[in-house]
């Protein structure tokens, strides 16, 4: 059982939904870090079968060490349940001095489920901005797109560079726009990825004390979390790519998704959804 102090909160999720990532900085001790480079360059860090449960992977290889740190464990169980199925894996290596980067894509086309898959994405060592990383475009994993018809995309207004220390995970949502950069050092760049599937409805699986008890209880008007400043806030915010019309349905659809996790069909951020609702008989 997951000490409920390392499961996310409400607004770290609220976080995801609205940005479709979080980051942990520094999460991951040194000395898992040392491990698992050694085991890529002794290539013996290896995949299973897709479907496999999360439990039954990687046992006695550094990989595991790193899954049963209890912060890695309640933010894997927050979003996708305990044990979710492992899907894939890709150990990304970037030479030194590389003449290209890859081009912004998303994974998963296909896949337009109200449930989620996450990518965990895993900086074993420092990353400094030459060094590349991976970079990523806040907001937007409810722009599906055919995987790289998004690649002549450059500098897009609002993305992120993922410099880090070592130690440090994303997480994200399946859908989001990503991709390596070039590494202008002349070290090799190591990344561990990840993907995770749920097996349990993805309702509530966080650490919900920071939500009212009688949260997804019907209600005849309902203004969402406690405190305006906080989750309504958060899921308002938006990513400096918007345009003004787009940030509208961007919000809606941050809407469904925080229904769905909550299970609260009466949530709404300052009535977008109510209005679209709105069905007089």
């Amino acid at each position: 059982m997951i000490d409920k102090k390392y499961l996310l909160s409400s607004k770290q999720m609220a976080e995801f939904v609205a940005r479709g990532y979080l980051r942990f900085d520094e999460l991951v001790p040194d000395e898992i870090n040392q491990a698992v480079m050694r085991g890529i360059d002794r290539q013996e860090i290896k995949g299973h079968p897709a479907g496999t449960p999360l439990s039954q992977c990687y046992h006695g290889t550094p990989i595991r060490q790193l899954l049963d740190l209890p912060q890695i464990r309640g933010l894997i169980s927050s979003l996708v349940g305990d044990d979710p199925l492992f899907d894939h894996d890709a150990i990304h290596v970037r030479e030194p001095n590389e003449g290209k980067a890859q081009g912004l894509h998303a994974d998963s086309i296909i896949d337009c489920r109200r449930h989620f898959d996450i990518q965990l994405m895993y900086f074993p060592h420092d990353v400094p901005l030459e060094m590349g990383g991976t970079l990523l475009l806040p907001g937007s994993h409810f722009r599906r797109v055919n995987e790289m018809d998004v690649a002549a995309y450059q500098n897009m207004r609002g993305q992120i560079p993922m410099v880090c220390n070592a130690g440090s995970v994303l997480a994200l949502h399946h859908g989001i726009w990503h991709c390596g950069r070039q590494n202008q050092t002349d070290r090799r760049r190591y990344m561990f990825k990840l993907r995770l599937n749920p097996v349990v409805r993805q309702l509530r699986l966080w650490n919900t004390d920071d939500l009212p008890a009688d949260y997804a209880a019907p209600k005849e008007i309902h203004s969402g979390f406690p405190r305006t400043d906080d989750v309504q806030g958060i899921l308002s915010k938006q990513e400096p790519w918007f345009e003004a019309a787009a940030g509208r349905l961007e919000i809606v659809n941050r809407i469904k998704l925080w229904r769905f996790l909550t299970g609260d069909e009466t949530f709404d951020v300052h009535y977008w959804l109510g209005r679209l609702e709105n069905q007089p008989a």
